[in-house]
C-alpha cells in the first residue's frame, strides 16, 4: 500500500467523522417522509435498491444489503403491508422471486430521492469537476476496500 505521509491518525479520524456526519445528515433529510409512511432507514435502503435494480431477486437483495434473511423478510413484510412492492416469479425458475416497486412505491422513492438530492446536488454544484471526480473515485475505493 502506498504510504500517504500527510494522512495522520487525527486526519483519518476527522475523515471518518465527516463520513459519519455526511451519512447522518443525508439520511436525516428523509426522516419526515419515512415517518409519514411509518417506515425506517432499513426500508429506505430496500426501496432505493428496488428503484435502481427493477426486478432484483431476493438473493441479490441479500447480497447487496449484507443482512440476514430474517431482517430482509421483516422489511419486505412491512413494505407489502403498506402496498408498495410486488413480486413476480421467474419465468425459467419459479422458485426465484423478482421484486418491484409498484406505482405507490415509486412515488415514495421519488419523495425520498428529491429531498436527498437537494443536499447532494448542492454539494456537487459547489465543487469543482476535479473535486467531484476525485471524491467519487475515493468513495469507490472506500466501498471496494
Amino acid at each position: 500500500m502506498k504510504q500517504l505521509l500527510y494522512l495522520k491518525d487525527d486526519q483519518l479520524k476527522d475523515l471518518i467523522e465527516k463520513l459519519f456526519i455526511g451519512y447522518r445528515e443525508t439520511f436525516s433529510d428523509s426522516k419526515k417522509i419515512l415517518n409519514k409512511y411509518k417506515i425506517g432507514l432499513a426500508h429506505q435502503k430496500v426501496i432505493h435498491l428496488l428503484s435502481m435494480y427493477e426486478g432484483i431477486t431476493i438473493s441479490e437483495l441479500l447480497k447487496r444489503l449484507k443482512v440476514t434473511k430474517q431482517s430482509l423478510n421483516r422489511v419486505l413484510k412491512d413494505l407489502i403491508k403498506i402496498d408498495i412492492i410486488i413480486f413476480k416469479k421467474d419465468e425459467q425458475d419459479t422458485r426465484i422471486k423478482h421484486v418491484f416497486l409498484n406505482d405507490k412505491g415509486k412515488k415514495i422513492f421519488n419523495e425520498i430521492f428529491e429531498i436527498q438530492k437537494k443536499r447532494i446536488h448542492s454539494a456537487l454544484l459547489n465543487s469543482s469537476s476535479e473535486e467531484v471526480i476525485n471524491f467519487d473515485n475515493v468513495l469507490k475505493k472506500i466501498i471496494n476496500g
